[in-house]
């Protein structure tokens, strides 16, 4: 499983101060973290200072942090998805110590908010650095993700997630473009449920059946994929999903 590395501890840190500030901006105005902070000096309630606690790791236009090769790109992924992994890290479902302390306190027409910011933004791609894959482990990820395999129930990524591998309005984001060290692990966060979503859980499903090499491939194909002209999400309905979701009822989905 991917290591904690000196760049990912350095954002933590940083996520943490600058939550503290945002703490006391008004939108926190009936958490207990305000209540006790009464005297604190006032924090401008905008939107780029609601922003500050992701942009700390995700970049000032949800970008990503490539160097790092843990903090995902916000930019453009659908708005619904993104609602759904703000809710999930503020009631658990989602395990990562940073967001949820982050999310705990806001309002759910503040995680809209900071959904929509993201998801409107249009900015460039930037890869993170790649090691050097063997040819079988790319041709195994390309399988998995292009056809799946029948034979263990996996189905291929493109029958959800796009046949561009981009994503899905207004619920399921794309894959192609993200970092190998993100992709293992959440997949691997699906595999050993330290991550899940509202039932029925597809995605703990799929994960389930794929083995740590498979999600060695997978992440290997996905994050060395040249990336499409055109990265918008497909339009809403222009998949129909192999396993039901529980998520694709309204409220978002994937990786």
């Amino acid at each position: 499983m991917p290591r904690l590395t000196r760049a990912r501890t350095t954002c933590l840190v940083r996520c943490l101060l600058v939550f503290a500030l945002l703490s006391m901006s008004p939108a926190f105005a009936d958490t207990p973290v305000a209540a006790s902070s009464a005297a604190a000096p006032a924090v401008p309630d905008t939107l780029q200072q609601r922003m500050a606690a992701c942009v700390a790791c995700h970049g000032a236009h949800g970008e990503g942090s490539p160097g790092s090769g843990f903090f995902p790109r916000l930019a453009g992924k659908p708005a619904g998805y993104l609602v759904r992994q703000l809710a999930d890290f503020q009631s658990g479902l989602r395990k990562y110590a940073p967001m949820e302390y982050t999310v705990r306190g806001l309002s759910p027409d503040y995680l809209r908010e900071i959904a929509g910011y993201f998801a409107a933004q249009q900015v460039p791609y930037a890869r993170s650095p790649l090691p050097a894959w063997p040819a079988q482990t790319l041709e195994r990820g390309e399988q998995l993700v292009a056809q799946g395999d029948a034979s263990r129930g996996i189905p291929a990524c493109s029958r959800c997630h796009g046949s561009q591998l981009t994503g899905v309005q207004p619920d399921i984001p794309g894959l192609v473009g993200l970092p190998y060290d993100y992709i293992s692990a959440q997949l691997g966060a699906w595999r050993t449920h330290t991550r899940a979503t509202v039932a029925p859980d597809c995605m703990a499903e799929v994960a389930g059946r794929l083995s740590e090499s498979d999600i060695t491939a997978v992440a290997a194909w996905l994050s060395s994929h040249e990336l499409p002209a055109d990265m918008h999400a497909q339009p809403a309905g222009s998949v129909q999903p192999p396993l039901h979701c529980g998520v694709l009822s309204g409220n978002g989905a994937g990786t």
